[in-house]
């Protein structure tokens, strides 16, 4: 991953915990309403993929565990991981896209319900992605991957002074022997970023049928999604339009498309707009719809606070129940992948700026959202909506969290990966045991891991007592797959 220059450490401080009285009386234990559904207090576990479910998609005992330990923490709500809504591979991601998936789904509602008795909200996040291949080997690119054009033919004649050749094959085996400086002569840019990090396809390819008709497909996909998930039990849907996916792709300035779907403002959240509009008539006004949005792309050329604010009102304006913002992520500036890789959305300067870890600037890792979701927020107020807005981002201490709803930055605290590290962190700081707590040191194993599609742990916990008899261990059977259980001390009432 990309690392800032300076590399100031900064450590999390667990600040002053309160005792059980005082985080009764804590605006972050209050309670508020998204939308339809009324949340105990202003806690959120945001969407993080364990990679636990099946090739297929499915629950998998282990996704249920997972999710059951976060529950027995009692966060207000947590919202399930980037969930497919197409019927197609997508790797051991949950998928939404067919109503064979939804008995496991049923059943991991029914284990969030029981481990939290009842206390938890529970939503799932539903995502649109688009093809991304591996990096290839440079020989095998120019052999099976490369689509020979009039142009490659042209170059090679040139430089031949040949016939064009009866068969692509003569001019696949120059291209393939072309130095690096000749190659940049040859190919188009595109070509070369598929040979240099594989091919990745953009809503913005237009010659493409099903990308042209993305607009036509996706408040369909999206709306019988959130059918399911209603079906199922859950309290709402976060449709996914941040980071490197498909909707935030719309959203960006760096969507040109020119059939009414990108360019300005307006035509960028078109889409996101409709696809909003087509889940709210499928699922009613009584089921919770909000999405995860950027405050800021994070990309040279890319989306600005004053652009998200632009979209929250317009959502806002639209009837969405609420706003959790999110920053960074992108594939545009990711790190060039290994042979066989696929780029990961979080090695570039905005996926530093979405998990930045504890070696940062000045500016440290703890709160880097909190400026730009504060504005978008307060665009959202003027405007006269009171949207809920959800913010995260290294937030791991109750003074922090206190402070942010207290400034008017934040209506709900997301804790990531805080929750990853102790799930029991709401429990505890709610019941006076704040002191506890097993606090994120921002080292980003957990990304680490994501990023390599390894199941997720915290290296706080992962060997703690790992060869117990009821523990389930990861593949390699190197780590526990959830955090050891909690059994509260004496209780602090001050």
């Amino acid at each position: 991953m990309w690392r800032p220059p300076e590399r100031i450490r900064h450590d999390a401080r667990p600040g002053r915990w309160p005792g059980a009285a005082k985080a009764a009386a804590s605006r972050l234990f209050s309670p508020l309403s998204v939308g339809p559904v009324p949340l105990l207090h202003r806690t959120w576990v945001p969407a993080m993929v364990p990679w636990r479910a099946t090739d297929d998609g499915f629950v998998t005992r282990d996704v249920l565990d997972w999710y059951q330990r976060f529950a027995r923490g009692r966060p207000a709500a947590i919202v399930v991981e980037a969930t497919g809504i197409r019927d197609m591979p997508s790797g051991p991601l949950l998928r939404i896209g067919h109503d064979r998936f939804l008995p496991g789904l049923r059943e991991l509602v029914e284990v969030v319900r029981a481990a939290s008795d009842g206390e938890t909200r529970l939503f799932i996040q539903i995502i649109d992605f688009l093809a991304i291949r591996r990096r290839p080997q440079p020989a095998k690119f120019f052999e099976r991957f490369l689509e020979i054009t009039d142009s490659h033919r042209r170059a090679f004649v040139s430089a031949t002074a040949g016939p064009t050749p009866a068969s692509d094959a003569p001019i696949r085996a120059w291209l393939a022997g072309l130095k690096r400086t000749e190659l940049l002569g040859v190919l188009e840019s595109r070509e070369l970023e598929a040979l240099d990090f594989g091919a990745r396809e953009r809503v913005t390819d237009l010659h493409l049928p099903h990308i042209r008709t993305l607009p036509e497909q996706l408040p369909g996909l999206f709306a019988d999604a959130a059918r399911r998930a209603r079906m199922c039990g859950f309290d709402g849907v976060e449709l996914h339009y941040a980071h490197a996916y498909t909707m935030a792709s719309f959203l960006s300035p760096h969507n040109t498309r020119n059939d009414g779907y990108g360019g300005t403002l307006a035509q960028r959240g078109r889409l996101p707009l409709e696809v909003y509009q087509q889940v709210r008539a499928e699922v009613g006004a009584d089921f919770a719809v909000g999405c995860r949005l950027l405050a800021e792309e994070c990309i040279d050329g890319g989306g600005t606070a004053d652009d998200a604010k632009y979209f929250a009102i317009e959502l806002a304006r639209a009837g969405i129940d609420f706003l959790s913002l999110s920053r960074g992520g992108k594939f545009e500036d990711a790190r060039q992948p290994k042979l066989g890789e696929a780029a990961y959305p979080y090695t570039g300067r905005s996926g530093y700026e979405c998990m930045p870890s504890y070696f940062s600037d000045r500016r440290g890792p703890f709160g880097r959202n909190l400026g730009p979701a504060a504005s978008v927020r307060a665009a959202v107020r003027t405007a006269g909506y009171d949207t809920p807005i959800v913010v995260a981002g290294g937030v791991h201490n109750f003074e922090q969290a206190e402070a942010m709803l207290a400034a008017g930055q934040a209506d709900i605290v997301g804790f990531a990966r805080q929750a990853l590290a102790d799930p029991d962190w709401f429990l505890k700081v709610r019941t006076g045991h704040g002191a506890e707590v097993r606090l994120c040191i921002y080292t980003n194993y957990c990304e680490a891991l994501d990023q390599r599609h390894r199941q997720v742990t915290c290296e706080l916990w992962d060997r703690v007592a790992l060869h117990a008899p009821d523990v389930r261990r990861s593949a390699d059977g190197k780590r526990r797959l959830v955090a050891p259980g909690w059994a509260p001390g004496r209780l602090r009432h001050e």
